[in-house]
């Protein structure tokens, strides 16, 4: 294939210029016109496929073209390259194949043709692109040197724009989990993540927020929480996220209730009101880089301290929180083992924290077994209906109450050593409650829901005990992995309820 090129002498890269002894500008053949005005590269005047669609989840922007003619132009497996149609543009990752796609074509599977607004028979252009900057700082990392703050925000735009594939972010979080971070290298990766989406800007003080590093099945203290703080005329925006591997995450749980998937206006209006929300994260454009990275952290099971307190605090950077309270559970089955651990991962959050601008508090609680009873989203509803409604279940109760009680005081709304008091009163006076459906209202949802209102599944299964003895354990990943099966979370109204708690005796039958 004769292969046509010409120059674009505006459009040349600081990675790809040279100079001739006359000063004479020089690149090497074959690289494309920019994705932005920042990138500097060549162009082969036309290389176009067209397109096959499948709607298939590649797991990644994935492209297949015919091998022969791939090689022809220079472009070979895990090349990146620019795809082109009149209306849109993305970048995507090479595959190569002799039997899936014939000579003008390109197979596109649902992350392109979603982003490219494609069907079949479509005309994609493809283009060289220059080999990200990241790659160079991702093997900085991987050589234990410490990144420079440019150097961070420089793999979070890449990122964004899709330039990186699955296996250089899959190093770089590997390379993190290994090497570590520095607080300097945290601070600058909390600062990046959050420059790569939208603020909420409130406008309004004190705003205070809430976290738990997660693990603990249940465990929905956020729902209790939030509208204590409210009632108490404290602003607390709170995003949370959905179930990855438990059987809900709090907007799983709250979205029985109301709608969570709001735009940022929406969310500032209804904080504006009532003090306080629960929405979805994922339907926010804040710290978007977030959501990238824990993509790639699943599937790795790792989860590298530096990454984990940049997520934690970048979510809580972009809604403006100034007090934090953090819920780090430990013990047996728990994501922190142990105390010792607990304390230094306390220490960075605090530390971390007041360079960031927020004063944080961290409570190390008991995570070796679940809090309340129900575990499934509608469960859980109506576990924090009940203690809402001044009931049970009572390690629910006493748990929200001491988180909202410690955020109460850092906030200073109350003095040292009330806080979890002043909690059981707006809980006991109903002020909480009817706070909690004012939010539930202004999402969308009925004001009036009380705990018998919410749906369960309909079939059941019992399991009565073999023998006679005492509970001595209850795992949390177990008892999530039954609701998950049961159906939870995507049928909200499945789940497994608990009947017995540790300690408690249990009879035969």
């Amino acid at each position: 294939m004769q292969r046509e090129i010409k120059m674009e002498k505006e459009a040349l890269a600081p990675a790809w210029r040279g100079r001739t002894p006359k000063g004479q500008q020089i690149a090497a053949e074959g690289f494309a016109p920019p994705l932005a005005p920042k990138d500097r590269v060549w162009k082969y005047k036309k290389y176009a496929c067209r397109a096959k669609c499948f709607d298939i989840t590649a797991g990644g922007k994935i492209i297949v073209l015919n091998e022969t003619e791939a090689h022809e132009n220079d472009l070979y497996t895990s090349h990146r390259v620019i795809l082109r149609t009149p209306k849109a543009e993305t970048v995507a990752i090479i595959d190569v194949s002799s039997d899936l796609v014939g000579r003008g074509e390109i197979v596109l599977f649902s992350e392109v043709t979603s982003d490219l607004g494609v069907m079949d028979g479509a005309q994609i252009e493809i283009m060289h692109m220059q080999r990200p900057a990241s790659i160079e700082f991702i093997k900085k990392k991987m050589d234990g040197r410490t990144l420079a703050k440019r150097e961070i925000d420089t793999v979070m735009r890449e990122l964004m724009e899709n330039r990186l594939s699955e296996a250089e972010l899959s190093s770089f979080i590997t390379s993190i989990y290994i090497r570590g971070m520095s607080e300097d290298e945290v601070v600058g990766l909390t600062e990046s993540v959050v420059g790569t989406g939208q603020t909420l800007q409130l406008n309004r003080h004190p705003i205070c927020d809430k976290h738990c590093v997660g693990g603990v099945a249940g465990n929905r203290t956020t729902m209790v929480i939030v509208p204590i703080i409210a009632a108490a005329g404290l602003y607390i925006p709170k995003t949370s996220s959905r179930s990855i591997t438990s059987a809900a995450g709090t907007a799983d749980t709250m979205e029985v209730h109301a709608n969570v998937s709001l735009e940022l206006d929406e969310m500032r209006e209804i904080v504006q009101k009532a003090h306080g929300c629960m929405v979805w994260g994922g339907a926010l454009k804040l710290a978007s880089a977030d959501d990238k990275l824990i993509k790639i952290r699943n599937p790795l099971s790792l989860d590298p301290k530096g990454v984990l307190l940049a997520s934690i605090l970048a979510k809580k950077k972009s809604v403006g929180a100034e007090n934090v309270i953090i819920d780090i559970p430990i013990g047996r089955g728990a994501k922190i083992p142990d105390q010792k651990e607990a304390n230094e991962l306390a220490r960075d959050f605090i530390s971390i924290g007041k360079r960031l601008g927020m004063r944080i508090e961290v409570l190390v609680t008991d995570g070796s077994e679940p809090v309340g009873k129900g575990i499934g989203p509608a469960l859980e509803c109506r576990d924090v209906l009940s203690v809402l409604s001044n009931e049970g279940p009572s390690d629910l109760y006493d748990k929200s109450c001491q988180l909202a009680g410690a955020l109460l005081e850092l906030s200073g709304k109350v003095k040292k050593g009330s806080g979890y008091s002043v909690a059981e009163k707006l809980v006991a006076s109903g002020k909480a409650l009817a706070k909690f459906r004012e939010i539930v209202e202004l999402q969308g949802g009925h004001p009036n829901v009380n705990v018998d209102d919410v749906p369960v599944a309909a079939y059941k299964h019992t399991v009565y005990a073999k023998e006679n003895g005492r509970i001595f354990h209850i795992d949390n990943k177990m008892i999530s992995k039954v609701a998950r099966a049961a159906g939870a979370p995507n049928d909200k109204a499945a789940g497994l309820l608990l009947l017995c708690e540790r300690g408690d005796k249990v009879g035969k039958g």
